[in-house]
């Protein structure tokens, strides 16, 4: 029996690295050797028992690797190929998948993921030395010789999901945008911003380190929600409120002053993930009257996202690599976990080289 090294979870606030059985690949499937990882903020809340998966799962969701095996029924690819796989995992076949809802895979077929969420959630995931890719097919995106792992380990979630947030949102040109959270998503959203168009973008966060971030991502304005009356301030700023507000964080504090923040006929764009109960104040939507529209995104998967996504890394167009600030390797991951978790020494992102 074969083994590898893997990130296992067992229970709230227990992950080890230990020797498990290596997977091969079956019918539709392919094992890559990972070459590089990340630590995501799902997985925190995995690891802190906020979010119920089994004991014995490898977690982990943002894999690059090389190729390995391909199972039968897998075309067009070769052992040795470098590629990159989204977090998200659509089979290509399923009712949502065909219906162009890539993310919402497999509703309806007895999956307990939230839609195509299937690594380091229902399934083994990418904080390993190898990883199963179930419809490998719909699922391997080939990585061209002169992007490093670097350059794309960032697009399997943060980035597909930050940009999905500008994209969701409907930001045109000369648009006003503000984001609130400038943690990975949100930095990510403020790029797919400026991607799409907007002519003014503001970051609100309240970490100095994540402000100059923002700044060196592409926020023309950043406002320190602890210093300035930031609803006042954007108002001010825009005239009335921002076209687009994204809300990367997930509480009821940021998505109601999102709210705030919109002029009439306004989007709010939310990425965060929420938990208890969400409630909406009359006064902050308008009583219902403002014509504003809410919408949910969760992060766009499958190898022609993946494919567009290098493209727009291939051509310049961005580069993520100043969010990966920390790197351990796999044995040494339980420190990137403190560091990520703990928020210490300015860290955004956290790679990991299994």
């Amino acid at each position: 029996m074969e083994k590898m090294r893997a990130t296992v979870f067992h229970g709230i606030n227990d992950i080890r690295v230990e020797e498990v059985e290596r997977p091969h690949a079956a019918v539709g499937e392919a094992v890559i050797r990972v070459t590089l990882t990340t630590i995501c903020g799902t997985d925190l809340h995995i690891v802190r028992g906020e979010y119920s998966v089994k004991p014995g799962l490898i977690i982990g969701h943002e894999p690059v690797g090389v190729i390995e095996e391909l199972g039968p029924g897998v075309t067009g690819y070769e052992i040795g190929d470098r590629v990159l796989v989204g977090a998200i995992t659509p089979c290509g076949q399923c009712r949502a998948c065909l219906s162009g809802q890539l993310s919402q895979c497999g509703h309806g077929q007895g999956y307990e993921a939230i839609g195509g969420w299937r690594f380091g959630n229902t399934i083994n995931g990418g904080q390993a030395e190898y990883l199963l890719v179930p419809y490998a097919q719909a699922n391997l995106a080939k990585i061209p010789d002169e992007v490093t792992d670097e350059q794309v380990v960032l697009l399997a979630d943060i980035a597909s999901t930050g940009f999905s947030g500008a994209e969701s949102g409907g930001v045109r040109i000369g648009d006003a945008v503000a984001v609130f959270a400038q943690g990975p998503i949100g930095l990510c959203a403020t790029v797919g911003a400026k991607l799409m168009g907007a002519a003014l973008v503001i970051g609100i966060d309240g970490d100095e380190t994540r402000l100059a971030m923002a700044r060196r991502m592409g926020a023309d304005v950043v406002l320190d929600y602890r210093e300035v009356d930031f609803v006042s301030e954007i108002k001010r700023l825009t005239g009335g409120g921002v076209d687009v507000a994204i809300e990367a964080l997930g509480t009821q504090q940021t998505f109601e002053n999102a709210l705030r923040c919109l002029r009439p006929g306004g989007t709010l764009s939310s990425l965060g993930v929420y938990s208890g109960k969400l409630q909406m104040p009359y006064e902050a939507f308008a009583a219902g009257l403002g014509d504003h529209r809410i919408v949910t995104t969760l992060c766009p998967g499958g190898k022609e996202r993946m494919r567009r996504l290098i493209e727009v890394v291939r051509r310049g167009r961005v580069d993520l690599t100043p969010l990966l600030t920390h790197r351990f390797s796999l044995n040494d991951i339980k420190e990137g976990y403190r560091i990520f978790g703990e928020r210490l020494d300015g860290v955004l992102k956290v790679a990991i080289r299994p």
